[in-house]
């Protein structure tokens, strides 16, 4: 390959990564629009064709089936508000991120308030990027007039508190409070780049999710 055919395939390359990142960072927000309005087939186009649903059942029908019934069941209306996201490549079509979510639920009598964030695998198929996975960290959930101070934060109308994993994928969290330097401390290097949240994980295992 010449050097005019290298420099023009790191263009080409450089190019697809901006626009893999523009629709994925979109992805999100289609998400929170969608759910919100309940546009259940836009909703549902967001995620892989054979998007796994639960240990038996896969495809975005048996999820669209799965969403009708629990927003019908649990929430008059909804509003959810993005954040920050970060996104990191494995190769040209796989990626993963983590996005913050600010959420305001209307259940019943009470007005459920929600902070988390999402892990997120992505994929691109055909030419366009899906979620993969969407995996939800809680930190907490309550009725707006009702702080979640202290322990188990998750506290839905109608069930016990429990604890939301808005840590778990993170090791730095018990280290801060297990470990409290003396003196100076050490610092790292910075962390490459593209390998923020790699670096952050430092091989951490995924958390099993509580469903709500």
């Amino acid at each position: 390959m010449t050097e005019q055919n290298l420099d023009l395939a790191n263009l080409a390359a450089r190019i697809d990564r901006l626009e893999s990142l523009d629709q994925i960072r979109q992805l999100p927000a289609k998400y929170a629009l969608s759910l919100d309005m309940r546009d259940l087939d836009a909703h549902v186009g967001l995620f892989a064709p054979d998007i796994r649903v639960s240990k038996d059942k896969t495809g975005r029908q048996h999820m669209r089936a799965w969403l009708d019934d629990t927003l019908r069941l649990q929430f008059t209306g909804t509003s959810h508000h993005i954040g920050g996201h970060i996104i990191e490549f494995k190769d040209p079509d796989h990626a993963f991120g983590v996005v913050y979510s600010k959420n305001e639920h209307e259940t019943g009598p009470e007005w459920v308030i929600m902070q988390m964030l999402y892990w997120d695998d992505y994929e691109r198929i055909d030419g366009r990027w899906y979620f993969r996975r969407r995996l939800p960290c809680y930190w907490y959930a309550t009725d707006l007039n009702k702080p979640p101070i202290g322990d188990m934060k998750m506290r839905w109308p109608g069930r016990e508190p429990y604890s939301g994993a808005w840590t778990e994928l993170w090791p730095s969290w018990k280290d801060f409070w297990a470990n409290r330097p003396e003196g100076l401390p050490e610092v790292a290097e910075p962390a490459p780049l593209d390998k923020f949240l790699e670096t952050m994980r430092r091989g951490a295992p995924i958390p099993k999710i509580r469903v709500r």
